[in-house]
Parts: C-alpha cells; sequence; structure tokens
C-alpha cells in the first residue's frame, strides 16, 4: 500500500490545519493507523493512533485535548485535525499502517509509511 499525506503548511500559534493520509494501492486493512512527527534534530514521535473501527484511539499527551484522529474506511482516507497549534508542534508528519489491529505507539509496530508532510506554526 501507498501512502500519501497532505494538508501541512504554515499556520500562526492558535490556529488549526487538517491533514490527510490517502491510501492506495489496496483498501484499508483491518489493521490499526497513526501518526507520528519529527521536528528538526529529533526522533520521530507518537502522536496518534486509531483502530481500524476507530472504536479505540490514542493520543499523546502533548496533544490530547488539542487534535483529533480519524479514519474513513470508504474512502481509504486516515486524518488529523490539529487545533490550538503551538510553535512545539512544527515538525514533519507521517502517516502510517501497524502491523496490528491494536493500538500502537512505537514507530516499529508500523510498517508502511506516508512521505511526511511539513507543517509550521509560527509564534
Amino acid at each position: 500500500v501507498q501512502l500519501q499525506a497532505s494538508g501541512g503548511g504554515l499556520v500562526q500559534a492558535g490556529g488549526s490545519l487538517r491533514l490527510s493520509c490517502a491510501a492506495s494501492g489496496r483498501t484499508f486493512s483491518s489493521l490499526a493507523m497513526g501518526w507520528f512527527r519529527q521536528a528538526p534534530g529529533k526522533e520521530r514521535e507518537f502522536v496518534a493512533s486509531i483502530t481500524w473501527s476507530g472504536g479505540n484511539i490514542a493520543y499523546a499527551d502533548s496533544v490530547k485535548g488539542r487534535f483529533a484522529i480519524a479514519r474513513d474506511n470508504a474512502k481509504n482516507t486516515l486524518y488529523l485535525q490539529m487545533n490550538s497549534l503551538k510553535p512545539e508542534d512544527t515538525a514533519v508528519y507521517y502517516c502510517a499502517e501497524s502491523t496490528f489491529q491494536a493500538i500502537q505507539r512505537l514507530p516499529t509496530r508500523y510498517y508502511y509509511w506516508g512521505q511526511g508532510t511539513l507543517v509550521t506554526v509560527s509564534s
């Protein structure tokens, strides 16, 4: 499967962005999906994860209450709604498909990755 992330850009602090991740090559499987981010000079970190049904969702503490992950299996698309953005949210955001059905927070539990989309939050 190929994953294509989009929706990044430059936004002022306090603003919002919605990222999308479109899958091609096959339909969404029954596996969990997630969003990660990587800021310059830092390791890739977990942002959010969602199961196939959407019944289970997990967020990093740093984004809880501000970000919302969702998926539309009929459209083979994963979303990340980001509100109340902060300068520390600046990073390249990656979508990924896990090799597990349950929520996963570790990058090593994901196999397919999108190419990333840059989010820059100015103060």
